[in-house]
């Protein structure tokens, strides 16, 4: 049995593109309250033009995920505003390419800052709102990356990490005030993340790297992929329609075949299988010198 989601209230942060774009206008035209949080407010025309083409309104507030400052306020004006939250949607992140000796120690903070640090920030604001109400869900979105490693994502890996054993932590420290904590784990879309907001190491376009050959090799080996991606991005925000309707949601999800089939074959594999599987999937087709 599912409940009904017309009227729920639902926090988004990340909502100028991506996932966070097309789940608040998904939830909008299901007859949620969405409150849309991005950095920029420069950037929400593209929201507000999905927004108005499926129909249903969305709230834009401004929330910057690593100023805690920012957070507080927003939250605060929410809970004076509406008093409760239904749900919590951390979906703020960004990615980076870039083997780890070209890597910046800044560049690798950032990106803790952000994708794990920026989570923690976040929900511990809303938190207290769920705990008084002993009910609530919090949906970290996280990535395949959370629990397969690869060359050259390094820093994404880890936060990612970072992020999985957090929720699974949390998640049994919130059971018993009725809240529950929930992961999605998406493989690779065809998302903003691959274009206007990809990330690369410093040194990663450095011909005196070492990693130099290798990562224009890995990148126009992504790329080429992204393009022949044809998964459709709703996958995502249905999924999150579907956990925030649903009275025992799973703690684990995985939208597309390719993620569910990655994680089976991460479980089932010895390790050693398993990384030659990876090695052979990143490194095909690359001579390297002897």
């Amino acid at each position: 049995m599912q409940n009904s989601i017309e009227g729920r209230i639902v926090l988004i942060t990340g909502c100028s593109s991506g996932f966070g774009l097309q789940t608040a206008a998904h939830l909008a035209s299901r007859g949620c309250k969405v409150i849309a949080t991005m950095r920029n407010l420069e950037k929400q025309n593209a929201l507000l033009s999905e927004v108005q083409r499926r129909g249903g309104e969305v709230e834009v507030c401004r929330l910057d995920v690593t100023d805690k400052n920012s957070i507080k306020e927003t939250i605060t004006e929410i809970a004076a505003k509406y008093g409760y939250v239904d749900a919590l949607v951390n979906n703020a992140g960004i990615g980076s390419l870039g083997f780890f000796e070209d890597l910046a120690d800044e560049e690798i903070r950032q990106m803790m800052d952000i994708n794990f640090f920026g989570v923690q920030n976040v929900t511990r604001q809303v938190i207290p709102m769920m705990r008084h109400r002993k009910q609530g869900k919090i949906i970290n979105i996280s990535s395949v990356s959370g629990f397969s490693a690869s060359p050259a994502f390094g820093s994404y890996n880890a936060s990612k990490w970072a992020l999985e054993a957090f929720s699974e932590s949390l998640r049994y420290e919130l059971r018993m005030f009725g809240i529950d904590v929930l992961l999605i784990e998406p493989g690779v879309y065809r998302t903003n993340l691959f274009y206007e907001n990809s990330h690369f190491a410093r040194h990663y376009d450095n011909p005196e790297s070492p990693y130099y050959p290798l990562s224009q090799y890995i990148k126009k080996r992504i790329m080429e992929y992204v393009e022949d991606c044809h998964k459709d991005i709703e996958e995502v925000p249905v999924l999150i329609e579907k956990l925030i309707r649903a009275k025992n949601p799973s703690f684990r999800n995985i939208p597309d075949i390719e993620g569910k089939t990655l994680y089976v074959l991460r479980k089932i594999l010895p390790f050693s299988v398993y990384s030659w599987v990876v090695r052979t999937a990143v490194f095909r087709g690359y001579k390297f010198e002897k």
